[in-house]
């Protein structure tokens, strides 16, 4: 999605008053209205990155910026940094306790994992329709070759 026009606007208000006509006179003889489309075309996806938007204005380069440079400035915004979590590694003996609730469903025998590939030889056995690819991989899924 492109950036918000009203977004545009601002960005262009804020270079504009920051460079003057060193930034209003890249346009001049072009229609305004198709600078903006392109801009806000160009910085497609910063729509979900405000503060990258805002990291570029606030750390602009002596010259005035075209779009892709303005692009490559909000993309250098530093990372967010992330509060560490901190843990108490479990010991062996609250280990062995969750492993051993899990006991039941590591042995639990798998019944059915291949009835899908069943019914679907006994479909195509039956003369139903069976699309090609279904038959092809229930039949491998059997072992059985072809």
């Amino acid at each position: 999605m492109n950036l918000p026009a009203a977004w545009t606007d601002k960005i262009f208000t804020k270079l504009i008053l920051v460079y003057g006509r060193d930034f209003s006179s890249r346009w001049e003889g072009m229609n305004i209205a198709d600078v903006k489309a392109d801009w806000s075309h160009e910085m497609t996806g910063y729509e979900n990155r405000p503060k990258a938007i805002v990291w570029a204005l606030q750390n602009l380069p002596v010259k005035p910026p075209t779009v892709l440079e303005f692009r490559k400035i909000a993309n250098t915004l530093p990372a967010e940094q992330v509060p560490e979590l901190h843990y108490v590694k479990a010991g062996q003996d609250r280990v062995t306790k969750e492993l051993a609730k899990l006991a039941p469903v590591r042995d639990a025998p798998l019944c059915g994992a291949k009835d899908w590939a069943h019914r679907a030889i006994a479909k195509d056995a039956a003369g139903e329709r069976v699309m090609p690819y279904t038959l092809m991989s229930a039949r491998a899924a059997l072992g059985m070759v072809g």
